[in-house]
């Protein structure tokens, strides 16, 4: 099979053909991209894996949201280090997921919602579809009220000099951060990539942010390392195993996001718009190479996620680490910083906070749109998903409710609606008449039910605790 592989495609036309709710939700499919005459033909970009950069990247937000923040300042500040390695294994298991999802919806031309609606009973999607939404509005609630919290670290102190009260002011932020969620939502309108870009943006700033904090703490390195490569708890007595064995289960229980399955099948839909090959044969040649395309986007993606995790608990564990009895706050961590490192490191902090929260409000609600869509086969405009959404928020926060409590109770939703999302994409890249000869091999079943197994077990645990208090 030759390098490159021509369509009859070009750029013009492929935004032409995906409109702005075609591309946000994913439901565009394979669309014929054929020219008259066969003019405007252009080649598999084979040698510039960097322009398929973008899907990994935009799911990569769920994993450095507002609750990675409070999960990773948490087990930094009660348990230093050790619990590191917690992190390189939860990326070991996300990179896998997230590979599975891209790859369905990369060989069906459908997303993960579409596929469920097709393949399994209508019962079973109905109640597929309730638990989806149910993700999707617990996850876009937690982290829209993030992104108002960073905001607020940031205005809040002027707006209380002027009179308005804190819940005003988390208020007001939550306003503001709803008008900049619906600018970013718009970058749209130019084009699927200009999206991704701005996504892939707020994790760069993220990222920077968490290297500067870094930086400024000078850890040590050594005793990082080891922690990252050696599983451990914290052993000097039974109430500190037990909270170190549960901060682990907090932190490796919430790995998966269910409303990122989703999304990530849907955001590989696009680029298959100037994939479709001049005939049958060449269509596997083509699936595989994007397929490999994919797969570093995940790996670089993932990782990135990783690393400003691992730098948000080397942060904590450095400035914030009290033992296990100490149970800090967001707020805590920005009060924190400022008198031990200056007025930058806490704004710097919150610049972080504010991004993670944007950013992964869009996702949210760009998840919310792919799940209504593909399971009710429907369109809805992307923007009246995120006024819809936007309203508990603004309600929580209007009367007064903690909105860390929130943030933390949004977990408990998530572990009950991961096996609807976890187990169907098992199922379906598993089956041979869904996937046709890109079917999953053994080792990768083998290792798709243990990361299912292993997670929905530590769930199941943490859920356990929870109820027991």
């Amino acid at each position: 099979m030759p390098d490159e592989e021509t369509f009859d495609v070009t750029d013009a036309e492929r935004e032409a053909r995906l409109s702005p709710a075609a591309v946000a939700a994913g439901t565009s499919g394979l669309v014929p991209a054929r020219t008259p005459g066969g003019e405007g033909r252009r080649s598999f970009r084979s040698d510039q894996v960097w322009s398929y950069f973008g899907p990994a990247f935009v799911a990569s937000v769920a994993y450095i949201d507002p609750g990675n923040f409070s999960t990773n300042i948490l087990g930094g500040s009660q348990f230093g280090y050790r619990l590191l390695w917690v992190l390189l294994w939860s990326n070991v298991m996300a990179i896998l997921i997230q590979y599975l999802a891209a790859k369905l919806g990369i060989v069906t031309g459908l997303t993960l919602p579409q596929n469920c609606r097709k393949h399994f009973s209508r019962r079973a999607s109905v109640g597929l579809w309730v638990c989806a939404e149910v993700s999707a509005v617990a996850t876009d609630l937690a982290e829209f009220l993030g992104a108002a919290l960073g905001l607020d670290l940031l205005i809040g102190p002027a707006l209380l000099a002027h009179g308005i009260s804190l819940t005003g002011g988390l208020f007001v932020s939550a306003l503001i951060a709803t008008v900049a969620v619906v600018a970013i939502l718009a970058l749209d309108l130019a084009g699927f990539q200009w999206l991704e870009r701005g996504i892939m943006a707020f994790v760069g700033v993220i990222g920077l942010c968490y290297g500067f904090e870094v930086f400024l703490v000078h850890p040590d390195w050594h005793r990082a390392f080891v922690a990252t490569i050696l599983p451990t708890f914290d052993v000097h007595g039974a109430v500190a195993l037990k909270g170190s064995v549960f901060a682990a289960v907090g932190m490796l229980g919430a790995t998966v996001m269910p409303h990122v399955i989703y999304l990530h099948s849907a955001l590989v839909q696009p680029r298959l718009s100037e994939l479709e090959p001049t005939s049958k044969q060449a269509r596997p040649g083509i699936l595989r190479k994007y397929l490999r395309f994919e797969l570093v986007d995940v790996f670089v993606a993932m990782n990135g996620a990783w690393l400003i995790n691992s730098a948000m608990i080397v942060m904590a564990a450095v400035v914030m680490y009290k033992g296990p009895a100490f149970y800090p706050t967001i707020q805590d961590a920005f009060h924190t910083l400022g008198p031990l490192l200056g007025r930058g490191a806490a704004v710097v902090f919150a610049v972080a906070l504010l991004c993670s929260g944007l950013s992964s409000s869009t996702v949210g609600v760009m998840a919310g749109q792919v799940i209504i869509e593909g399971f009710l086969q429907i369109k809805f405009p992307i923007f009246l998903r995120r006024f819809i959404t936007v309203i508990p928020a603004l309600i929580v926060i209007g009367i007064g409710s903690d909105p860390l409590k929130i943030l933390n109770d949004s977990q408990v939703l998530l572990s009950f609606t991961l096996p609807a999302a976890l187990i169907p994409l098992l199922l379906l890249t598993n089956k041979a008449g869904v996937m046709g000869e890109f079917r999953s091999a053994l080792r990768m079943r083998v290792a798709g039910w243990a990361v299912a197994g292993i997670i929905l077990a530590l769930n199941a645990v943490l859920l356990v605790e929870m109820a027991m208090g």
